[in-house]
């Protein structure tokens, strides 16, 4: 089964499931986004943000790929570049971090390893590009696909609670707190393109 991630451009947008394609929960503030759907732009309004940052900052996603069929996705950004966020209870994130903003896997696909491998894939890049962390906004009630990802997953691979909140809590992966790091990200990228060993199942994106 070949599995491969791809960095996220205008090209490959439209294998991005319709609803996601549609959304603008994190690239707009609410007011704006709620203007976006009422005037029935929001793929346009997605499209120019994936635009600008592609242009100013670089890449900002991974599409998945099994089979060269799209499976699922992960999205990540600057937090400057992510007006929801500061409507958040727990926000800022911290200046020296990377947003993860939301990810998704088709159900067929998920408790394989994916979502992990996804978000040691985005941190292997922003390693790279010099960042010190990633950090996210969990949702600790999560009960179905929404943008805001579960707590519990991003606890599961490896994130840490910085700023608890029965509801939203802000966590943090440090990109270089063991040499492993790097190690492991190798070893997981070398299992999704082309071992047939599977990562411990983890609960569904």
């Amino acid at each position: 089964m070949g599995r491969r991630l791809v960095p996220l451009t205008l090209d490959n947008l439209p294998d991005l499931p319709k609803r996601c394609r549609s959304c603008v929960f994190w690239e707009l503030d609410p007011v704006s986004g709620e203007a976006a759907v009422k005037a029935g732009r929001p793929e346009l309004e997605k499209e120019a943000w994936i635009s600008a940052v592609l242009l100013e900052w670089g890449s900002c996603g991974r599409v998945v790929y099994v089979d060269e069929v799209p499976v699922g996705f992960v999205m990540y950004a600057p937090p400057a570049y992510v007006p929801r966020s500061t409507a958040f209870p727990t926000s800022p994130v911290s200046a020296d971090a990377v947003q993860l903003l939301t990810a998704w896997l088709i159900p067929g696909y998920q408790g394989q390893g994916l979502g992990r491998v996804m978000v040691q894939t985005v941190a292997k890049d922003l390693i790279q590009r010099g960042f010190k962390a990633i950090e996210a906004f969990g949702d600790a009630r999560w009960t179905e696909p929404a943008c805001v990802l579960p707590a519990d997953h991003l606890l599961a691979v490896g994130f840490k609670t910085v700023r608890p909140h029965p509801r939203f809590p802000r966590l943090r992966l440090e990109l270089r707190t063991t040499m492993s790091w790097k190690e492991d990200v190798e070893l997981a990228l070398d299992r999704l393109l082309g071992a047939v060993q599977k990562e411990p199942a983890l609960r569904p994106l």
